[in-house]
């Protein structure tokens, strides 16, 4: 064989070897055309240890069953909002401290009776609860219309003989102790008191005696309450023109020297008389409001014995209390029968801050004992 054929056979069989060594490992070489997916593991976690958030309520459900009292403005079942409130005429002398069930009045009124003294009734829509209430005193007429302003019943036992003619005319729902009947249902006797100190109701009492009397038990259809009462969320601050400090506000009644002082912490005002707490025997805690409102109201005697008459209607001036400051206020209403209406130095009616109310009917012939400070 010719020696350069020879030789050029033999480099193209090198070259052949060569090319598929070169082929083979190339081919070891190559990545796989669709590699796996990479897997991570995961450690299951404690389940105690994991919050499951809670789902939220819908604003509407929150207060799901509830209605505002148009007592306090604050939310309550729907049932009790609807009730029919009973009001309760308390002595409030000396002797007759302390009172029971006070503390559990959504509003108190207090005015001046004969002697310069002053006597308290109470406002109660979740009455059927009360343990001992009392003691329960005489009536005046210009209480009676202060409680229909309330669409209340009004509990007392006997009145001046100035309210007779009124309360025995059924322009008004009244629980009178002076009725056998009503004494036997409503009334009981704690003997360890002395006349006329002694005589008590219960919640028990209460409802007997609007059984007994057959009473409306719900608010009157289209009554809208008394009060105005600030939303949710939205306190009254008494930032107007008129405001001033109330830390501490005196009522100028002569005998029992009335006097609230506020406690910012609960932004509540706690009522002293007589130079000591005012407290309900129930509980023995101190009575404490959220607002306070002074009413200038014309006063007149009208006789010897000192039995006095309140104008309950017309127009007036006075004060509004809460968190810690006072403003001016002015007053109206329409009649006897109707809710009285506040209004700013601006003339818009006010709102309240939501809570209990303390109402101080005062001679406007001397606002000047009204003092804050």
């Amino acid at each position: 064989m010719n020696k350069k054929v020879l030789t050029g056979l033999l480099a193209g069989m090198s070259i052949c070897m060569l090319s598929a060594g070169c082929g083979k490992k190339n081919e070891e070489k190559a990545p796989p055309q669709n590699p796996p997916a990479e897997i991570t593991k995961t450690e299951p976690e404690d389940e105690k240890t994991v919050k499951k958030p809670k789902p939220e309520k819908e604003p509407q459900d929150i207060h799901k069953g509830e209605a505002k009292s148009l007592l306090t403005g604050e939310w309550i079942s729907k049932k009790l909002a609807k009730k029919r409130p009973v009001s309760c005429m308390l002595g409030n002398t000396g002797s007759a401290l302390p009172q029971y069930g006070i503390s559990q009045a959504e509003i108190i009124y207090e005015a001046p009776v004969e002697g310069g003294l002053t006597r308290l009734m109470g406002i109660f829509q979740d009455y059927e609860t009360i343990e001992k209430l009392g003691s329960v005193r005489s009536g005046r007429l210009y209480y009676a219309y202060y409680s229909m302003g309330f669409d209340a019943v009004y509990l007392h036992y006997g009145q001046a003989s100035y309210a007779t003619s009124f309360l025995q005319s059924g322009q008004i729902d009244d629980l009178n102790g002076l009725e056998y009947e009503v004494d036997k249902a409503v009334i009981y006797r704690d003997t360890s008191r002395k006349a006329p100190h002694n005589a008590y109701a219960t919640g028990e009492g209460l409802s007997a005696g609007l059984a007994l009397k057959q009473y409306r038990t719900e608010y009157e259809d289209g009554f809208e309450g008394h009060f105005r009462f600030a939303a949710d969320g939205e306190p009254v601050k008494l930032n107007g023109k008129s405001s001033k400090k109330a830390a501490i506000v005196r009522a100028g009644y002569l005998a029992n020297q009335p006097y609230f002082e506020y406690n910012a912490k609960d932004g509540l005002y706690y009522r002293y008389q007589y130079g000591a707490a005012q407290t309900d025997g129930n509980t023995g805690g101190q009575l404490a409001v959220k607002n306070v409102i002074l009413q200038n109201s014309q006063v007149r005697t009208l006789d010897d014995n000192g039995y006095l008459e309140i104008a309950v209607a017309g127009e007036g001036t006075g004060w509004y209390v809460t968190n810690g400051k006072m403003i001016d206020i002015t007053w109206k209403r329409v009649d006897d029968f109707s809710p009285t209406r506040y209004y700013d130095g601006d003339g818009n009616e006010i709102t309240l801050n939501q809570g209990k109310t303390w109402v101080c009917i005062v001679d406007q012939a001397h606002p000047e004992r009204v003092q804050s400070e």
